[in-house]
């Protein structure tokens, strides 16, 4: 069973309460990009704005920490309703510290990791966490196109969450629509981050049933 995690970073700013209740039937989980203009060339949403947005919404709130020093920020997004934070395998040199940090506060713990980082660089880690999320585009903007590179990575992830029995799941955020979430899912993803590809469309709601009807093929 897949999950589908709208993007907010590609709804319009000045009503996101009425943005958000455009996908709050049909959605699994709420994406929430943070991004503070370092580590990614691009600036995005704090605490506030999550906390302002939770109480228009029953979603999930995922937390997507694209920020330099993130351990800095945890208590402050776990305060403002989220619940489930990742943090960049690339900017934390305490990982596991970070990822106890967030399941201590209550929240789902995920690591997540840019196009270019081997699926080797979790061994020591992807124990630690509850998710996954692999960006299938270089993180910082929305829009961009899908990396079909990244597939083979998902692919090895997955193999190294069944061989060790756990109970790890895998997000992909990038490039996600009807044509490219056929292909994560097949390499084992269940969480599909999709922002133009939702909130760029008129009907929401028919938007993220096209990306749910072309898994659903991959099951016939």
């Amino acid at each position: 069973m897949i999950k589908i995690a709208p993007s907010l970073l590609s709804a319009d700013f000045s009503k996101l309460a009425e943005e958000i209740a455009t996908i709050e039937s049909g959605a699994d989980v709420l994406h929430l990009d943070v991004m503070d203009g370092h580590f990614v060339p691009n600036l995005t949403i704090g605490p506030a704005i999550v906390k302002a947005c939770r109480a228009h919404s029953k979603l999930l709130f995922d937390c997507h920490l694209m920020i330099s020093e993130p351990q800095r920020y945890i208590d402050a997004f776990l305060a403002a309703g989220a619940q489930m934070i990742s943090v960049h395998y690339e900017t934390e040199p305490h990982l596991q510290r970070a990822l106890q940090m967030i399941r201590d506060g209550g929240a789902k713990a995920g690591i997540a990791v840019n196009p270019a980082t081997p699926a080797e660089a979790l061994a020591t880690a992807i124990e630690f966490c509850d998710f996954v999320l692999v960006m299938s585009v270089n993180p910082g903007f929305g829009g961009q196109r899908f990396i079909e590179p990244v597939v083979p990575k998902i692919r090895h992830i997955s193999q190294m969450v069944r061989e060790r029995g756990l109970s790890v799941e895998i997000e992909v955020d990038g490039g996600i629509d009807e044509t490219t979430a056929p292909l994560v899912v097949s390499a084992g993803a269940r969480i599909l981050v999709a922002g133009s590809a939702i909130f760029g469309r008129k009907d929401r709601a028919a938007a993220m049933q096209s990306i749910r009807t072309a898994v659903s093929v991959l099951n016939t």
